[in-house]
């Protein structure tokens, strides 16, 4: 593991990726889902709305980055309180 600079922050943000897919895989196969219409007027999986998650998440946290000097944990209860919302409104 030479090759990148490894630190926890970093690998414990790839584990808890590696552990949400993991998590959600077994959810789709011992629970099947039917897709639902949320606000957004599409219709979204579980899979569908842990993507939209992810991808907000991370325009939070550039935009956190960019155009503030607080402390990053603020952005991580930002993203907190947006998944709940993705989960429960999308």
């Amino acid at each position: 593991m030479d090759w990148m600079a490894w630190t926890w922050p970093t690998a414990i943000f790839f584990m808890v990726i590696a552990s949400l897919l993991i998590t959600f895989t077994i959810l789709a196969i011992k629970f099947p889902e039917t897709p639902r219409v949320g606000v957004l007027r599409i219709e979204t999986t579980r899979g569908d709305r842990l993507f939209i998650t992810l991808l907000g998440s991370a325009f939070i946290n550039l935009a956190w980055l960019g155009l503030t000097d607080m402390a990053q944990w603020w952005a991580l209860v930002i993203c907190a309180v947006y998944a709940v919302l993705v989960f429960r409104y999308v």
